[in-house]
């Protein structure tokens, strides 16, 4: 599988006439995993990790550059809270979910700068099982020109890190999209990804379920509520 995705990766920058790739770079294992792919796909020198803190816990950054470090890539840090500060100035008042969801789309715009600036591609970090469900957001961490891990499912993702010899500590953090404090992907979603990845590799392949009732209907709802997500914009056609 590290081959065939290092194999894909490596044709879609060709095929593109594009010079690298650029990432941004969490701390969490996803952006690890594809940093690594990256790297081993067209070297290390071609890949740009982008640290975007935006109001984010100071661990993040930390992990990402023990990431980094291990990896051997260039990095670049754009502090992007102040910028996320004044809009929430100018902006309505708003949910949570509405002024967080600001966060993604900001790192996603600083993302195609520097791969405008660059002739780079923007290479997404999102996984099968965050895809599936809409546990993204559109234009933010969804806006990406490939998406290297979005065939795999998350413990797919925890397997391939340790091949690539990603640090434990980035291994067995708690995944989190760094929304806010102590926010963590499996309390957002309301399932585990243990549960998640079993629940829609039964789906894809027609066998029975063996968790709850409550929580395979509650996925079937995820998939069927973030459709939209995964599809381009709708176009009325005369």
């Amino acid at each position: 599988m590290k081959k065939r995705i290092i194999s894909w990766i490596k044709k879609q920058v060709k095929v593109s006439g594009a010079k690298g790739i650029v990432l941004g770079l969490s701390g969490g294992i996803d952006s690890a995993v594809v940093a690594g792919l990256c790297s081993k796909a067209i070297g290390r020198q071609y890949v740009l990790g982008l640290f975007l803190p935006c109001n984010s816990n100071s661990q993040d950054l930390k992990d990402a550059r023990l990431v980094a470090r291990a990896l051997g890539i260039k990095t670049k840090s754009v502090d992007l809270s102040q910028v996320y500060n004044n809009l929430l100035k100018i902006f309505p008042d708003a949910s949570k979910l509405a002024k967080n969801n600001l966060k993604p789309r900001l790192r996603m715009l600083t993302l195609y700068f520097f791969a405008n600036k660059l002739n780079y591609l923007v290479c997404g970090t999102s996984n099968k099982s965050e895809l599936s469900v809409g546990y993204f957001t559109k234009y933010g961490d969804g806006g990406a020109d490939i998406l290297p891990i979005g065939g795999l499912l998350k413990r797919q993702v925890r397997s391939l890190a340790r091949e690539l010899n990603i640090p434990e500590p980035i291994i067995n953090k708690a995944p989190t999209a760094g929304l806010w404090q102590g926010q963590t992907d499996e309390g957002e979603m309301g399932i585990t990804y243990q549960d998640l990845d079993d629940i829609l590799s039964r789906l894809e392949n027609r066998v029975k379920q063996t968790v709850s009732l409550n929580k395979v209907n509650k996925v079937k709802k995820m998939i069927e509520a973030s459709a939209h997500k995964r599809k381009v914009a709708g176009i009325f056609c005369i």
